[in-house]
Formats: structure tokens, sequence, C-alpha cells
């Protein structure tokens, strides 16, 4: 009885591995009937001549042992033969050299064996497990995965997942603003899954750029059907990042569908990224262009591409030279990542630009608002908004008729003064010119000689006398 209740004992150990460890039924067995037969081999030497039958439904199992029959007396090996008084208890028919099968217990192996199969099963189950977690995450490098957080630690943070797995989020793949407390709930992809010795450790990250994909897999249905592709992504972690899709049908807008109505895609994106700025620009085949797109939000007024040396000489207006760099550089180091291109960015400067003012210059007469809505529609400087009509400035800018009429009173009579300025200058100029000019054109008498007007003197006094 006593030997019954520790065998059930022992059952239920081995059961609490099946549902603690999340092992299937066939491995399940598989682990305990080979843990039994290390066991016995230990103990006589061979498992071979052993039957080990499991019933996980029931949670039980029953060990036979096979044995020759030899006469009295002539039993050499108690584990592989049977005397014949013996085996005639277990089947009073059966002869010498024939074979008899008995149930063994278990239990009466000792308490020992029974540790010794505990302490194996325990360490086949670990390295399963080990096995396990290995080829699940594998499956998952690249894909997003959630977890709490542990431990935080100088260089890394440790999380845990639902099964209680332990994920490594190093220091260096961690946005620069992330902060982490005990108990927080963390998003990142799997970036790569070591196995060393057979000791597993699973790296995150959420500083790579196919973190980046994912979220807008997750939060762009279209993306995630397929009808709209990511074509490039270039990402500065925690400051600023530029990704081109495209779609394969016309009748979807990839930049509008990404962004969401009024931004409430692209929204949750940038608050997981911890507000990281994301331009979403067309993708296309054809490099100047796509080097211009990537360049948004500057207008570039030229390009030369060398497509061997994958270099790009960019020429803008002074006002967007400014633009396309960016803050730190960032936006035209996005550009070069994005397009794989070395951007070189140049001013272009010409007579009319010379000549050309900024609308921040007339801060003093025209109020700041007024100036901020040309700006919203691409007019930074006088002579562009000139270029324009009453009625498409009235109609882009929003501005009143009045409005308009007074601002472009303002920027063309500092423009007539200026033609004023140059027209007074070039006439004084040419006046000067003009004098120059007359005074080496008047004839100077030659000097007559003296004798001549002494002659011409007397012939005067004789006419008239």
């Amino acid at each position: 009885m006593a030997r019954r209740q520790e065998t059930v004992s022992m059952i239920d150990t081995l059961q609490e591995f099946k549902e603690l460890k999340s092992i299937d039924k066939d491995t399940m067995i598989n682990v305990l009937e080979e843990s039994f037969r290390n066991v016995i081999a230990k103990m006589f030497g061979t498992d071979e001549n052993y039957d080990v039958i499991i019933n996980p439904e029931k949670g039980d199992f029953e060990i036979w042992r096979n044995r020759t029959v030899v006469e009295d007396g002539h039993v050499e090996d108690p584990n592989l033969e049977v005397a014949l008084s013996e085996a005639q208890k277990i089947d009073a028919d059966c002869e010498v050299g024939e074979e008899v099968t008995d149930e063994v217990h278990f239990a009466d192996f000792g308490r020992r064996a029974i540790l010794n199969l505990r302490q194996t099963l325990s360490s086949k189950i670990l390295e399963l497990q080990k096995d396990n977690l290995y080829a699940k995450y594998r499956d998952l490098v690249g894909s997003i995965v959630t977890a709490d957080v542990y431990q935080v630690w100088k260089k890394e943070v440790l999380l845990l997942d639902d099964d209680g797995n332990e994920l490594l989020l190093p220091k260096v793949e961690q946005i620069p603003s992330d902060f982490y407390r005990k108990g927080e709930s963390v998003r990142a992809i799997v970036q790569r899954v070591d196995n060393d010795n057979n000791n597993t450790k699973i790296y995150l990250s959420r500083t790579d750029k196919v973190f980046l994909q994912r979220l807008f897999e997750l939060e762009v249905p279209e993306i995630n059907d397929g009808l709209i592709t990511i074509k490039a992504i270039a990402r500065i972690p925690g400051e600023r990042a530029k990704i081109a899709v495209e779609s394969y049908d016309d009748r979807i807008d990839p930049v509008g569908a990404c962004v969401g109505m009024k931004g409430s895609r692209i929204r949750g994106i940038v608050r997981e990224l911890r507000n990281e700025n994301i331009d979403v620009i067309n993708y296309t085949s054809n490099t100047s262009l796509f080097i211009q797109r990537a360049l948004s939000p500057a207008k570039i007024s030229s390009i030369r591409v060398d497509e061997e040396e994958h270099k790009a000489e960019v020429f803008l207006r002074p006002e967007e030279v400014s633009l396309a760099i960016g803050k730190n550089g960032l936006n035209i180091k996005l550009a070069s990542m994005l397009t794989d291109y070395t951007i070189d960015v140049f001013r272009d400067i010409d007579a009319a630009d010379e000549e050309d003012i900024y609308l921040d210059e007339f801060a003093d007469e025209i109020d700041v608002w007024v100036i901020d809505a040309l700006k919203n529609i691409g007019c930074n400087t006088a002579k562009a908004v000139l270029a324009l009509s009453r009625e498409e400035i009235m109609e882009r800018a929003d501005l009143e008729e009045q409005t308009v009429d007074d601002v472009l009173g303002i920027l063309s009579a500092e423009f007539d003064e200026e033609e004023d300025d140059e027209a007074s200058e070039f006439d004084f100029e040419t006046a000067e010119e003009e004098e120059d000019t007359m005074d080496s054109e008047i004839d100077v008498p030659e000097p007559v000689s003296t004798e001549q007007d002494t002659e011409s003197e007397e012939e005067q006094e004789e006419e008239k006398e």
C-alpha cells in the first residue's frame, strides 16, 4: 500500500512538469519513457528487455520485464534470466527456454532510483524547453513582441514575456528618450536569437527600421493586405524618419492611407516612437524625382544625377537650402539614406534672386500673420508674391481683398523706389558722361603767330586814314 502511494506521488510530480512547461502530449510521453529507460540502464546495465508503457490520460505507467526461463540453479543474470520454479509462479505453463513477462513496480527500485529519475526528467525537460524557446523565437525574428519590464540595468533591460521567458533590450537598441519602470509593458521587434552552449538569449530592438515597418503594417490595413508596399525606410531613432511607399492600385493614395484621416493612423506610430517625426513620400523609379521628393519640404530648382557614382548635385533657391539640409543636417542625411545617393546641395543664385527681398523684411509694414499665410503657399519673397494675381493670392492664402491690395501696394512701392533710385543714379552718371563728351567736342581755335597779328593791325590803320 505504501509503495502504491509513493508511485502515485511520483506520477503527480511528472504531471506537474507537463502542465508547467507546456509540453505537448507526444513529446511528454517520449521524454518520460526515455527517462525511465536511462534509470533502468544505469541500474541493470541494459534496458533492452524492458517495456515501458505510459498512459498520460490516466496519469499512470507500467513497466514490464522480459526474462528467459532456465533450470533452477542455473540463473547467471537475474535481470535477464529467471528460474523455472519462479517462472511457473508467473505462468504455470511456461517451460525452460521460453520467455516470461512480469510487471515491475518502479518503487521497488528504491528511493534513490526515484530521485535519479526525477533529476533525469528535469534535465531533459529543461533541455527540451530551451530548444523549444530557441525554435519559437528564431521564427519570430523581425516580428513585434510585447513583454513586461522585470529589471532595469545600466546597459540593458530585462523583460519577461507571457510565458515567463527572459528577453533582453540592450541600451543601444533603445530610443534615446526611452525610460522604463518595472512592470511597464514594452513593444519591440526580435532582432536576433543566440544559442551558445544551449543557452538561449533573445535580443530585442526598438531602433531598427524594421520596427517602424512593422508598426505601419499594424496601423495601415492596406500595407498588411499588400495593396501598399513599403519600398524604402531611413531612420534616425528618436529624431526623424522617412518612409517611401508605393500603391499598386491607382485609386489608393499611399501617402494619405499611411497618414490617415487627420493623421489618425500615423499618430499612434509617432507616439510609440517617442514623438519621432515621420515623413511619408511617394516612391518612384525615377531617380531624380525620387531625390526631389526625399528632400521634401524643400523645393529643388534643378538636379544633376551621376548614377554610376551614386551622387546627385541639387540646386536650390537660397531660401530653400535650410529646408533641404534640415535641423542638424537630418533632412539631407535621411534623404541620402533613403535614396542611397550622396547628395550635395548648391545655392542657385541668379540676377533676379539678388534683387529679390524676403517677406520677413516687411514685418514693420505687413502683419506677421499675413506674412505667414503667404509663406504657407510657398511665397517667401516679394517677387514670388508679385508673380501671382490678386485672385490667386486671395484664394490660396485665404486673405481678404483689401489685405491683398495693401500687401501688393507695399511690395510694388518698394520695387518702384528701387527703380527710381537706380534711374536717378543712372541719370546723374549719364549727365557727367555727356558733359565730359561735350567738353571734348568743342573746337578750340589754334593760336595765331604774333607777326600775323601785327600786319593785320597796320592794314586796318591804313584803311582808316
